[in-house]
């Protein structure tokens, strides 16, 4: 009896001992979740790359299109004076030619006419002189008349006039006594373009130039100028033109001549700068970007596009904070050009605001 006793008593200590162990695991504290808040540290702000707004001024940096073409000032379309077949075509597109060069030699009827009529009034001015001196040894000699005279004076005069005009008239239209007709480059320059190859037609009355020679030591730079930026652009004003080529090089000049006219299609308005066209780097036809240092009555202080963060349909900036050390603070554009934007609201001349990792520390900062 005392045995059984006894072992109750144990197994009732041991039913305890359990339960105070249960009870105690039950008790103990559960461990707080862990706060995963975004903190900013200072070490990460000082490797950060930090801006300041820009004060409003009376200059700002317009960005356009443009196209690169030849300087229409030392650029000569050549026509063809006369009709006939082409012989030969020595030059090439793209080829460097020399004033006085021939470009191409044709065989003309017209030519064989000039020429002909030349030879013509060359002959009958010799007889005219020959006329003229008998003339005057008859008068010296009393066998004629002052009046036979001066007839033999004005008809030499008259035919000395013919073969000065027929001279100039196969000239003019590069003829030869062969009946050929040679067109020769006026300047110097480079063949940009040909429209006459071997054996071709030709009619003078052909409205399209059968070469077009540039000297390509200035070139223009074509500025298409939007109906919106026009008020802002000046003659004079200084700009910087960039070339997909050269995306290291940047050339300079100034507009000299602004076309007012807009294009009705397009709605841009011409503008022209004349380019110093070194090593002839520039070749016609090349399309660049035109940065115009341009006037305006604009009182808005700016930032560089790549600080702000567009998200919802509104623009925000990172401004550094004294309290906070970043803050997001919503900014309005009233425009942009090129890399800059110009805030109305939001901002002021002066504030600091990040300008690297804008788009990691906004989603931190507002999540």
């Amino acid at each position: 009896m005392q045995t059984q006793i006894k072992k109750l008593s144990m197994l009732t200590l041991s039913i305890l001992t359990t339960a105070l162990l249960l009870q105690s695991c039950s008790e103990h504290p559960k461990e707080q979740p862990k706060d995963d808040k975004f903190v900013l540290t200072d070490s990460l702000l000082n490797r950060l790359l930090i801006d300041t707004v820009r004060n409003p001024n009376s200059e700002t940096d317009l960005s356009f299109s443009a196209k690169i073409a030849p300087n229409e000032e030392t650029t000569s379309r050549i026509f063809p004076m006369v009709s006939g077949s082409v012989r030969s075509v020595p030059v090439k597109l793209g080829d460097h030619v020399t004033k006085g060069q021939v470009l191409a030699t044709l065989g003309s009827p017209e030519i064989a006419t000039f020429d002909k009529d030349a030879i013509s009034s060359s002959a009958e001015l010799n007889n005219a002189k020959r006329s003229l001196k008998l003339a005057q040894d008859m008068f010296n000699s009393g066998l004629s008349s002052a009046r036979e005279l001066e007839e033999a004076k004005n008809d030499f005069l008259v035919k000395q006039a013919e073969e000065k005009r027929s001279r100039a008239v196969l000239n003019l239209n590069g003829g030869s006594t062969n009946g050929s007709y040679t067109l020769r480059s006026p300047i110097s320059g480079f063949v940009i373009e040909k429209n006459l190859n071997n054996n071709m037609s030709i009619r003078p009355d052909n409205n399209q130039s059968l070469f077009t020679v540039a000297d390509l030591s200035t070139v223009w730079g074509v500025i298409n100028i939007y109906e919106s930026d026009i008020s802002s652009i000046q003659q004079g004003d200084p700009v910087k033109i960039s070339i997909l080529s050269y995306p290291d090089k940047v050339f300079t000049g100034k507009i000299d001549k602004i076309y007012n006219v807009l294009d009705p299609d397009s709605k841009v308005m011409n503008a022209r700068v004349s380019i110093a066209n070194p090593g002839l780097l520039l070749k016609p036809g090349m399309m660049a970007t035109v940065q115009i240092v341009a006037k305006t009555n604009s009182d808005l202080p700016s930032v560089n596009v790549n600080t702000i963060v567009f998200d919802e349909n509104k623009n925000y900036v990172l401004v550094l904070d004294k309290v906070k050390k970043v803050r997001i603070q919503e900014v309005t554009i009233e425009r942009q050009s090129g890399d800059t934007a110009y805030i109305s609201s939001g901002l002021k001349a002066g504030d600091r605001i990040v300008a690297s990792k804008t788009v990691f520390l906004y989603q931190s900062l507002k999540d």
